[in-house]
């Protein structure tokens, strides 16, 4: 991508009507347009970072056995109503509307009461089962506190699997590998170390629900949480009982904000059962299958990311989800040929890179370079160009290296680092 071709521009000015840092920053970074309080539109670079949060997710999802469908954002009222969740002292957050013959319809805010009537015209036997299914689609939820930009969300990006089980012990053995491959996404996303499995309330359906926590102090929940054994307990239910339940000792737990960047529920046959949903089982029986729920924000996740990974100059992408690996600068006209000729090799050998090559001053290159987040930014100037050697520079490092373009190539070209 050359700068001097992309619509958008940088922001020097902080947005004023914004409390939360991944807003202000994505909003600064042209990575994000605000809509309104909540709503966001992903531009050209932005997106790329949420199409790599959203394959990362996809890839794990689809490593545990989940099929990726694509279900409707309408939602149908009666199925609602045959789960009772229709009214609105139920759902109280749900965005609804009247098509021109005055059927009421849902703006999909989850999607238990969309997918169990597909599955019901597929499943015949405990030999369909065990059975994952997960989409990404955009929700919509009327959250009447949309002041945490991309982390709390009125219309935003998610991931959520449903499984179908024939047996506790089967929907069990199927709900901790998917909180493994939850975990696994965060490790790839850059926040494994500061996000948390946190027991939270089960309603009706069991003991327990899981959340996955990144702590911050931008977050938006109190847990406890014990960093030993890499567990934390939300505060509400934080009780003596479950602290002794859990085998945690209260005076080892730190109380921490945390943003929710996944929960996983239990559901029992709240979802099957009124559908009529039964499989045979091995002894020609009939049986409601049990199902799990599994979510995951991705535009969240890209929120959280940017509250977490970041410094007084702007965005620090992990690499694997920037919009570039490579920032190149180029300062002055005279050296367009060296920096043209590196960014076609670069693109090459499959390199993602942002090239600047606007008629911009070298501070405001820099600042950009920093503002965005890219891993590692290139200069190519006239001192460079006489000397040989270029400047090659880690977003996290003080210091640049002087690199010959065999070198840099070579360097950029592989998973090995500066």
């Amino acid at each position: 991508m050359r700068l001097s071709t992309n619509f958008t521009k940088t922001k020097k000015q902080v947005p004023a009507d914004e409390q939360s840092k991944n807003a202000q920053l994505l909003i600064q970074a042209g990575f994000v347009h605000k809509e309104m309080a909540g709503v966001y539109s992903y531009l050209p670079l932005g997106l790329k970072v949420l199409n790599k949060i959203a394959q990362i997710v996809r890839e794990e999802m689809d490593a545990v056995g989940g099929q990726e469908i694509l279900m409707t954002a309408l939602q149908v009222k009666e199925r609602y109503e045959a789960t009772g969740r229709w009214s609105d002292k139920v759902v109280d957050n749900w965005f609804k509307t009247k098509l021109a013959n005055g059927t009421e319809v849902g703006l999909g805010f989850t999607h238990e009461e969309n997918l169990t009537p597909i599955v019901k015209s597929y499943l015949n036997s405990y030999k369909d089962l065990p059975l994952a299914i997960y989409q990404i689609q955009t929700k919509f939820r009327n959250e009447l506190r949309s002041k945490s930009g991309l982390m709390r969300g009125r219309e935003f990006l998610m991931k959520d699997m449903y499984t179908y089980a024939l047996t506790q012990e089967q929907h069990d053995e199927y709900y901790e590998k998917i909180a493994q491959a939850y975990r696994r996404v965060y490790d790839r996303l850059g926040i494994g170390e500061r996000t948390f499995k946190t027991f939270a309330s089960g309603g009706v359906f069991s003991k327990f629900s899981h959340e996955f926590q990144t702590v911050s102090d931008a977050g938006e929940d109190t847990i406890y949480l014990d960093k030993k054994r890499k567990l934390a307990i939300n505060k509400e239910v934080f009780t003596d009982e479950i602290i002794h339940d859990l085998g945690l000792t209260k005076s080892e737990l730190e109380e921490v904000k945390g943003i929710e960047v996944g929960n996983i529920f239990s559901l029992g046959t709240k979802f099957t059962k009124p559908f009529e949903v039964e499989v045979e089982d091995a002894e020609g029986g009939r049986v409601a299958p049990l199902m799990g729920c599994y979510g995951i924000g991705i535009s969240r996740l890209m929120g959280t990311i940017a509250e977490v990974m970041s410094d007084e100059k702007g965005l620090i992408w992990p690499e694997n989800i920037a919009p570039a690996k490579v920032y190149l600068v180029r300062l002055g006209e005279k050296n367009a040929k060296v920096a043209d000729e590196l960014y076609e090799n670069l693109l090459q050998i499959g390199v993602e890179v942002i090239y600047d090559d606007r008629d911009a001053r070298a501070g405001e290159k820099f600042a950009d370079a920093d503002l965005l987040g890219i891993p590692y930014r290139i200069v190519i100037s006239d001192k460079t160009v006489e000397a040989g050697k270029h400047e090659l520079k880690q977003r996290t490092e003080a210091q640049a290296q002087s690199l010959g373009l065999a070198e840099i190539v070579k360097t950029l070209a592989g998973d090995n680092k500066v």
